[in-house]
């Protein structure tokens, strides 16, 4: 099987999808998760319209035994993996006086935990690969969230510190291993339905560059993963010109 394969967990309507879009422009398989396969079929539907190959499968991120099967199942029967993006949001603002542990604890499994059960199970046979001298990519979405954390974000923030700690672990043991470990913190609001709808006045510097566009986001996911390896980007932060920080 000579297919390249990029495995999105997480592929979304936006971030997530736009990346899938990309690598698929580029030639890659494009296998896309979500925890319902439902809501994967347009996006497979536009992937596969436009030329691509692409793959849905509904998996739990959380859940060990979900992400052992399922890199076990595109390695065998689909292609090697060469890139992995993990990015799965989790972002569910509350105040800590009424944080409960129940989603604190699910926060972080949502946003920490399976970034540490994929990108383990993908480093693994990234690892295993002999006679390639870049043997793979692994990208993380990190936020703002991960460098600070703000009023009513705790769970998100911990989670976020913790996935970005995962990360930059990864790369020091995995980078001389050949295997390009990267975190990217998307600082800003993105151009999605749930922003358009919830927080209308931000949406509306759309026109003025002001919010993230995903297909831009994704614009970098693949300059990560063709960067030289003597040249190699651990993280890269993503804002729109007018966003403080």
């Amino acid at each position: 099987m000579d297919n390249k394969v990029a495995l999105i967990i997480g592929a979304g309507d936006a971030t997530g999808g736009a990346i899938a879009r990309r690598f698929a422009r580029e030639g890659y398989t494009a296998c896309v998760t979500r925890r319902s396969l439902d809501k994967l079929q347009p996006l497979l539907e536009q992937i596969r319209a436009g030329g691509g190959t692409a793959h849905g499968f509904a998996s739990d991120a959380r859940r060990e035994e979900e992400v052992v099967a399922l890199v076990e199942q595109i390695e065998s029967t689909i292609g090697p993996i060469e890139v992995l993006v993990f990015n799965i949001g989790a972002n569910v603002p509350c105040s800590i006086l009424d944080e409960t542990a129940r989603k604190y604890f699910k926060i972080w499994e949502l946003a920490c935990l399976g970034g540490f059960l994929s990108g383990r199970e993908v480093a693994k046979r990234m690892v295993a690969r002999e006679g390639r001298a870049h043997k793979g990519t692994i990208i993380f979405t990190g936020a703002t969230a991960g460098l600070r954390g703000g009023a009513n974000f705790a769970a998100f923030a911990g989670a976020k510190h913790a996935l970005r700690a995962l990360a930059q672990s990864m790369a020091r043991e995995l980078g001389p291993r050949g295997i390009h470990v990267a975190h990217v913190v998307v600082d800003g609001a993105i151009d999605t339905a749930f922003i358009r709808d919830t927080f209308p006045q931000r949406y509306a510097l759309k026109d003025q560059d002001g919010i993230l566009n995903p297909d831009h986001i994704a614009d970098n996911y693949w300059m990560l993963h063709s960067q030289p390896r003597d040249a190699w980007t651990h993280e890269l932060d993503l804002r729109p010109w007018m966003e403080t920080f």
